[in-house]
């Protein structure tokens, strides 16, 4: 006979989760990277230019925790930057 405590933790009821849901958390439009040294960061300016390892046409990455979560494409709503998500990374959402 299995009991509660034997049922598997990692399905939690649906209740459970509802708790969480309005959690608000802080996400991350990632256009690129790149590694500087302090020295070239010590040496930035106005009007300097800081290239990025990402291509024009590649995707934006939507991050969480570090954590990429979504790609698409940036688009500008009332002046503000905004996310068109073209893809949801496979296995963050079940």
């Amino acid at each position: 006979m299995q009991t509660p405590e034997s049922e598997n933790p990692f399905e939690a009821p649906s209740a459970n989760l509802d708790l969480v849901m309005d959690v608000e958390l802080n996400v991350t439009l990632r256009f690129g990277e790149r590694k500087l040294s302090l020295r070239e960061v010590l040496d930035l300016t106005s009007g300097a230019v800081v290239e990025l390892d990402r291509q024009v046409d590649e995707p934006v990455e939507l991050v969480l925790d570090g954590r990429v979560v979504a790609r698409g494409e940036a688009v500008i709503i009332d002046g503000n930057y905004g996310l068109r998500i073209t893809e949801v990374v496979h296995g963050f959402v079940a």
